[in-house]
Formats: C-alpha cells, sequence, structure tokens
C-alpha cells in the first residue's frame, strides 16, 4: 500500500482483535454481547450493508439476530419490534438499517431504541452527550472511525484547521462536534460548509484535515486541497462504467487518483472509513454489554 494511505481494513483488523479480550472476558462472566438488526423492505444497499455487519458479528463471536420487515410495515409495528428488543435481556444494542420506507419516519424510530441499546448513536440522548463532551454516550459509528483513523494514522488533530463538507446527521454534524472538543484527540478548529456555502474551495484549500461526506461523486478536486493535507473520503456514490458487468461503480467524493497526488495523507475507497464503520458498531456493542452487566 503506498505510503500515504490510511489502511482502514488493516486498523479495523486491529480494533477487532483488541476488542476479542474483552469479548472473552465477558464470555466468560456467561455474557455474549447480542446485536440485533432490522430491516424494513428489500433496499439492495441495505441488504449488503447488513450482510457486511452480520459477518463481522460472527468473525468476533457476538450473538447477533437479523429481523426483516416487509415494506409494508406501518411505524406502530416497527416500533412495537423495537420495544420486544428494548426488554430482551440478551440483545445489547439495536441497529435499525437506514432508509426505512416512507411514511415511517426515522426520527421517531432511532428515538425509540433505548440510549443505552442505541449502538449507532442516532438517540437524542447519544446525540446530546456528544454535544456536551459526555464520553458515557454512544458515538455515531462512521465519524467515530473517522476520528480512529486519524488518531491511529498521528494525525494532529490539535489546533488542527477541519474542514468537514456535508451538514448531514450521520456524519458531517457529529463529525464536527467531535474534532472541536477538548481533548488531545480533538482539539480543531473546524468549519462545516455544505450546499449554501459560497466559495467552498477557498475553504478546502486552507485546510490541514478535510473529511468529505457531501454525497457528491469525486466533488473534491486536486485543486481544493492543500498540498500535504489529510483527506478522508466518506463518500459512496454509484456513477455509470460502461467497463463493469453492472454498467455502474461505486467511487468516493474524493478524485482519489489527482488528489492522492498532493494530499500527505488520504483514505482509499473502498478500503478506508467502510470498514472502520463495522469496528465502530462492533466496538460499541461490546461496551453496551459491559455497561449492561456491571
Amino acid at each position: 500500500m503506498a505510503s500515504n494511505l490510511i489502511d482502514g481494513r488493516a486498523i479495523a483488523a486491529q480494533i477487532q482483535l483488541e476488542l476479542t479480550v474483552r469479548v472473552a472476558a465477558l464470555k466468560a462472566r456467561g455474557v455474549v454481547p447480542g446485536l440485533a438488526f432490522v430491516r424494513v423492505g428489500e433496499d439492495p444497499a441495505s441488504k449488503v450493508y447488513v450482510g457486511m455487519k452480520e459477518k463481522a458479528c460472527a468473525a468476533l463471536g457476538l450473538g447477533s439476530a437479523t429481523h426483516i420487515l416487509p415494506a409494508q410495515t406501518s411505524e406502530a409495528e416497527l416500533l412495537a419490534l423495537i420495544g420486544q428488543l428494548n426488554a430482551a435481556a440478551h440483545i445489547h444494542g439495536i441497529l435499525v438499517q437506514a432508509p426505512l420506507p416512507k411514511p415511517i419516519r426515522e426520527a421517531v424510530v432511532f428515538s425509540a431504541v433505548l440510549p443505552a441499546k442505541d449502538v449507532d448513536g442516532f438517540h437524542p440522548v447519544n446525540v446530546g452527550k456528544l454535544m456536551l463532551g459526555d464520553e458515557t454516550g454512544f458515538r455515531p459509528c462512521t465519524p467515530a472511525g473517522v476520528l480512529e483513523l486519524l488518531v491511529r494514522s498521528g494525525v494532529k488533530t490539535d489546533g488542527a484547521e477541519v474542514v468537514v463538507l456535508g451538514r448531514g446527521n450521520i456524519v458531517g454534524k457529529p463529525m464536527a462536534a467531535m474534532l472541536c472538543q477538548k481533548g488531545r484527540t480533538a482539539n480543531s478548529t473546524v468549519t462545516i460548509c455544505h450546499s449554501a456555502t459560497r466559495d467552498i474551495k477557498a475553504h478546502c484549500r486552507r485546510a490541514d484535515i478535510i473529511v468529505a461526506a457531501i454525497g457528491v461523486a469525486e466533488f473534491v478536486t486536486a485543486d481544493m486541497v492543500k498540498p500535504g493535507a489529510v483527506v478522508m473520503d466518506v463518500g459512496v456514490n454509484r456513477v455509470p462504467d460502461a467497463t463493469s458487468n453492472t454498467g455502474t461503480k461505486l467511487v468516493g467524493d474524493v478524485d482519489f487518483k489527482n488528489v492522492q497526488l498532493i494530499a500527505g495523507k488520504i483514505t482509499p475507497n473502498p478500503g478506508g472509513v467502510g470498514p472502520m464503520t463495522i469496528a465502530m458498531l462492533l466496538q460499541n456493542t461490546v461496551r453496551a454489554a459491559e455497561a449492561a452487566t456491571r
């Protein structure tokens, strides 16, 4: 792997190896960390994502149960299932896979999961704890994975100028909140850019670290990046590709081929942030099991 690549697969494997010790300690006390997946409908991407998470649970020795509901499921029926999982002692974490079919309201569903089992970090209680710098809450997995990549790759965040591209509730906002907290692994000056930002290129060019989570294929180009800057690509975008059997391919939010030439460090896509999202989900689940059995 090129010297300036941040290897998400290797770092995720390191975290999972660390977790094996904690899982073994729990099992020695008769506790198997349990994670419940809830998928509504047959969204192809959701099926793939849940399948990957199931495999990761099995590899680490976690218990998992997947509940697949038809797309016609009502919000009340989904909430009833979540209530059952909240009450199940063997389930320590609950993940409701987004997107959910309309007219189900995601905010209502995420708020129904007990904060202590909210391993996705979407419940208002955990969101509030994140904003307050309270580390007892669960952090959303993707931005937590980005921060872990930065820390374990030796990237200095203290005093760094960071630009976060995207203001979504899943990545952009929590990413900014994590990086601006007081602490050795944060303490950054953060700018959030979005669709109404004037001259995004100018903001990006002064950044020491760019976190691209804007949802636009190859949005970050080489002329937007300061030489030596660290670039974290969170995007997952499907674009046409005549050479592919499916006629499409997945690309990130960064023009990787050209940006890599000037970046100090950069995440590949795939193989960068994606594996870390799953690693942080596993970590949150183990934490939830430890907290539930103290």
